[in-house]
């Protein structure tokens, strides 16, 4: 596949476009040079979960947790491990539900930690409860086709 992907850069939200071929190859943003595939998941505000969601064409994994929750902080390596096994053909983010609470309503999160799998912009499987690293690349794989 030589199509050109779009991806959102998770420094300065400018639009990339990549060659498929260039993806394993960690390509930079061309506007800020950030690595499109940080080392760890990026995280996100509602504003720029919504430019991703628009603008990339590769799916997106959000973890939704908040720092008060234990769950939470015993997940965040073990998904920070996946998003380095899963990449570059899934993105790892986190949004902080107690910072931007718009997005639990929106998300209808009931409870924390709860991951949402997005691709092309539509949620396509969520999953609530800690996970390790092996259940977590385990679950995305079985939610994407192909």
């Amino acid at each position: 596949m030589t199509d050109p992907i779009h991806i959102t850069c998770p420094a300065c939200q400018s639009k990339n476009r990549i060659p498929a071929a260039r993806l394993a190859a960690r390509p930079a943003c061309g506007a800020c040079k950030a690595p499109l595939f940080p080392d760890a998941p990026f995280e996100l505000d509602e504003a720029k979960l919504n430019k991703h969601l628009k603008n990339d064409e590769l799916p997106l994994l959000v973890d939704f947790w908040a720092p008060w929750c234990g769950p939470c902080k015993m997940m965040a390596p073990m998904f920070a491990e996946a998003a380095k096994q899963m990449a570059p053909q899934v993105r790892f983010a986190k949004l902080d539900t107690e910072q931007h609470q718009n997005v639990g309503g929106r998300f209808q999160i009931r409870g924390i930690p709860l991951v949402i799998l997005f691709d092309k912009g539509k949620e396509v499987a969520r999953q609530a409860g800690a996970m390790n690293t092996g259940q977590i690349v385990t679950w995305v794989r079985q939610h994407l086709k192909g």
